[in-house]
Parts: C-alpha cells; sequence; structure tokens
C-alpha cells in the first residue's frame, strides 16, 4: 500500500468517526428561555389578601423633580425669592441680543422674561434656572453673553453695546 492509500483511509475513518459521533452522540437538549424549569406539581399556596397600599407618603427630597424648593424658607416661614411683579407696558425687541433670536424670544416670553432689565438683574442662579428651561438654547445664555448685552441695552448705552457686540440686530 501506498502512503496516499493511507492518508485517503485515514480521513474516511475520520469523517466516518466524526458522522457517528454526531448521529449517536449525546440526546440531551439544551435550551435557553425565560421561563422557570418544570417542578412536580404541588399543592396550590392558599393566596392571601393582599395589605392595603400604604398611603402616599410626602417624597421629601426623595424625588427630586425640576423645580426645587428652598427648604430654609418652608422651616423658617418666609419667602426669600419673591416673585417679581409683572412690568406694565409693551416688553422690550429681545431678538436685538446677539445669539438670541425669535424661538429663543418665545421660550423667554412663555417663561415671564419680556424686557432687557430682567435679563440684565439676573445672577448665577437666575442663569442656571432659566438655562435649564431653554431646551434647545440651552448654554446660549453664557456662551453668547446675553446678561451683559442686556445690562448695556437697559441702560440705553447702545454705543457701548454696538462697540463691544457689534451693530444692534433684530
Amino acid at each position: 500500500m501506498s502512503t496516499t492509500t493511507i492518508i485517503v483511509i485515514a480521513v474516511i475513518v475520520v469523517i466516518a468517526l466524526t458522522l457517528l459521533f454526531l448521529v449517536r452522540g449525546r440526546k440531551q437538549r439544551v435550551t435557553f428561555s425565560d421561563t422557570p424549569p418544570l417542578t412536580p406539581k404541588a399543592a396550590p399556596k392558599p393566596v392571601e389578601a393582599a395589605p392595603p397600599a400604604p398611603a402616599a407618603a410626602p417624597d421629601e427630597g426623595h424625588g427630586i423633580g425640576t423645580e426645587s424648593e428652598d427648604v430654609v424658607d418652608q422651616s423658617v416661614g418666609i419667602q426669600s425669592h419673591p416673585k417679581p411683579e409683572p412690568i406694565k407696558g409693551p416688553g422690550d425687541k429681545l431678538t436685538q441680543l446677539k445669539g438670541l433670536g425669535p424661538k429663543a424670544a418665545s421660550i423667554l416670553n412663555d417663561l415671564g422674561v419680556t424686557r432687557f432689565e430682567q435679563i440684565a438683574s439676573w445672577n448665577e442662579a437666575d442663569v442656571a434656572a432659566i438655562d435649564a428651561q431653554m431646551g434647545a438654547f440651552k448654554g446660549r445664555i453664557g456662551r453668547d453673553r446675553w446678561v451683559d448685552q442686556a445690562k448695556l441695552l437697559a441702560k440705553g448705552d447702545t454705543a457701548a453695546f454696538e462697540a463691544e457686540f457689534g451693530a444692534l440686530g433684530g
């Protein structure tokens, strides 16, 4: 016998053993599912009445919402952040501020901001509170320096505004 005949026979034997193993191999089947495995049936457990649902307890800081409350004000019983009275008369044209277009002006109007004086009086906390409500325009207040621009326009100093921010738009 030649070596090629021996190699061919060895390959045929290996293939035959592989097929035999696959056909006559283990019969255990494994499947993956989300259902629990079958267990012998046991006597059904008696159904207990569900305890009554507890009354809704106040969140007290655990369900942090979009608006924050001043805890000190509540405990002392004062209002340290009074809401400003609405300014009478027509509002300013807020779109004169650089980086503040009609959609952002509409959002500010919905929040009650209609005048340059209001924007000029914002501190960092006010900017953060308003910025959180600006949606797609979040970050524009600081990036485009709306407070600085509004301070100049509230004073009526258009020359200083144009020197620092360019020609008055809107």
